[in-house]
């Protein structure tokens, strides 16, 4: 069984969004088109508290993409995005929902980032996205979305890690930082990963 995992098309990440990921509007006819090849498709939604600790604003003096420590983990600081029950947390509109049998909130906890569809940073808790696919005896995934060098990359390898034959769809990723993702995608190559084209 073959899966496509949506990560985080939501309008926040979207030109004119609080985080907005240059040309992603683009992936999302790519997405649109490829939808019908998986047997299953899922999704991951950024749902932060409003007073999620990720946030610059959380932090006197410092500023957006700043790094700082949080929880004993690296963390870069990042505007205001994806509120629950926000329109910026919101799914696009042009993003063709029906074949989306399930949603994956992350993000949730406030005190922890959470860049992976399957984990929290930490790998402190998961979402239950590994349990669902497993239980659909899932047994390769495709990822796609935004951005592709924090929250497409991070779903990508933690497939890899829980034993899925796992690929990124190149025509349906955009990041933050193009020359990151490089890095990144020959992370994920070396690491077993695919780069496809649908």
């Amino acid at each position: 069984m073959r899966a496509l995992v949506v990560v985080d098309i939501q309008n926040d990440f979207l030109p004119a969004g609080a985080l907005a990921v240059s040309e992603g509007f683009e992936v999302i006819p790519v997405v649109n088109r490829v939808l019908e090849h998986y047997d299953l498709v899922v999704a991951t939604q950024d749902w932060h508290p409003s007073n999620h600790r990720s946030f610059a604003s959380a932090h006197v003096g410092k500023a957006p993409f700043d790094v700082i420590e949080l929880g004993g983990l690296q963390q870069v600081l990042w505007p205001d995005h994806c509120i629950q029950r926000s329109h910026g947390a919101d799914l696009s509109r042009r993003l063709d929902t029906r074949r989306i049998e399930a949603i994956f909130r992350k993000g949730t906890d406030s005190n922890i980032d959470s860049y992976s569809g399957f984990f929290d940073n930490g790998r402190r808790k998961n979402t239950g996205l590994a349990g669902y696919l497993r239980d659909r005896s899932v047994t390769s995934i495709a990822v796609c979305g935004l951005a592709a060098d924090y929250c497409v990359y991070f779903t990508a390898m933690d497939g890899l890690q829980l034993g899925f034959e796992t690929a990124i769809i190149e025509p349906a990723v955009r990041a933050i930082d193009a020359e990151g993702y490089a890095l990144k995608r020959r992370a994920f190559v070396e690491s077993g990963g695919k780069l496809v084209s649908e």
